[in-house]
């Protein structure tokens, strides 16, 4: 089968982040289909474009992997300024992209696969459909335009109209919609979306990664971090308006009696502010700031560290939303500190892999982390429980090779 990704940001080699599709593609490579990947030139947390695309409105990767060749489309560097760049930013890959996928890529398809947000990467998904004479395939990773809504990122009523008017024609248009979460699910039910339309290949854990380091000294790391004996609570991601990790800073204020320590790993619009107040709290013993790190070594960090943070805004939309960073901690056995309510919760506590804190809570935060940090028996069941659990439910090679099942139905007709 010929697979036509569409991914605005799908990662680079090694990077750190959502590598959902860059772990799919692989999988799809291996049982001998080829994958052509239309992407961005620009780092969704950093926002900034690599000096290798610089000028250039087009850069192929072939052989990104082996049968998966990537190519790069323009997007405009305007789009960490604002909320106005960021949507430029938007609609300068959709007609990039549209016009990379019917000029740059060669050869025939037989099916599209798009993944969401933004959702006008939809809208290119459907006009090269139309153009191909092929079917597409919708994924929502996210309720877009609700999450944007909530957090207050987009406020203009015209723009929020035409976001609601796209997500409907895509929806009806897709051959299927596949969804994260069993609450996204309920809610494009709710929309009028027929449930035989939609699919369900959740976020995964990425297991080929943490068995890589089953040799691994962590409490070697640790002290090469200058963090022995402290309880480090690692946090890996976006610094944004979403993530809200301030308060992990205000939940802090309560720990300075503890050797308890967040570090925090990833780039994003709000880290600079973040940085500065920790300063100007005096916060620098327990809020330590990372760079971002390649994949395989951020699990370093992961691993050498006593829990892992899941952290959003307190938002109704984000109670619909598995994180991503979940399924990476419980990959590597690391217990959970989870700020995110709703079906992120039900999984954790369900695991019996981690704590629920209440979201923008600090001393609730900080309360139950006092509570656990010194039972070390406690911690080990909890990041014991959630390995097997997702091996047993959430495995990336087993859900990869589910997807291509549809995928090769869709192809077919």
């Amino acid at each position: 089968m010929r697979i036509l990704l569409i991914h605005q940001y799908f990662l680079e080699k090694g990077e750190g982040g959502g590598s959902r599709f860059n772990e799919m593609t692989q999988v799809w490579s291996k049982l001998g289909h080829s994958v052509t990947v239309l992407a961005g030139m620009v780092n969704y947390t950093s926002g900034k474009k690599p000096e290798r695309y610089k000028g250039k409105h087009y850069y192929k990767d072939h052989d990104f992997y082996p049968n998966v060749d990537v190519l790069r489309c323009h997007v405009s560097e305007s789009y960490n300024v604002n909320f106005l760049g960021r949507l430029w930013g938007y609609f300068s890959f959709m007609f990039s992209a549209i016009w990379g996928g019917l000029r740059k890529t060669k050869g025939e398809y037989d099916v599209i696969l798009v993944t969401s947000p933004p959702l006008f990467v939809g809208m290119t998904a459907y006009v090269l459909s139309k153009l191909k004479g092929i079917p597409f395939v919708f994924e929502v990773r996210d309720l877009w335009p609700e999450s944007a809504i909530d957090t207050g990122v987009l406020k203009n009523k015209t723009i929020i109209k035409l976001a609601y008017w796209f997500e409907k024609f895509l929806y009806k248009r897709a051959q299927f919609i596949n969804v994260l979460t069993p609450a996204f699910r309920d809610k494009l039910i709710e929309k009028g979306i027929p449930a035989e339309k939609i699919r369900f290949i959740p976020n995964a854990a990425d297991f080929t990664l943490s068995e890589k380091l089953t040799d691994f000294d962590g409490e070697a790391f640790k002290k090469e971090l200058g963090l022995e004996h402290k309880f480090v609570i690692t946090y890996v991601g976006a610094h944004g308006v979403a993530n809200h990790l301030i308060q992990l800073l205000d939940a802090s204020e309560y720990l300075k009696d503890t050797n308890i320590v967040f570090q925090l790993i990833g780039s994003g619009m709000q880290k600079q502010m973040l940085q500065e107040e920790t300063k100007k709290r005096g916060l620098e013993q327990h809020i330590i700031f990372r760079d971002p790190v390649a994949k395989e070594e951020v699990f370093k960090y992961i691993m050498a560290s006593d829990m892992g943070a899941s952290v959003l805004k307190r938002v109704d939309t984000f109670k619909t939303i598995y994180s991503n960073k979940t399924f990476d901690y419980m990959s590597c056995r690391i217990p959970i500190l989870l700020a995110i309510d709703g079906v992120s919760r039900d999984l954790v506590e369900e695991a019996q892999c981690g704590v629920y804190v209440e979201p923008e809570n600090a001393k609730d935060i900080a309360e139950k982390l006092k509570a656990i940090y010194n039972q070390p028996e406690k911690l080990i069941e909890m990041g014991e429980s959630g390995y097997h659990y997702a091996k047993q439910h959430f495995d990336r090679e087993t859900l990869a090779k589910t997807y291509l099942g549809y995928l090769l139905e869709v192809g077919k007709k």
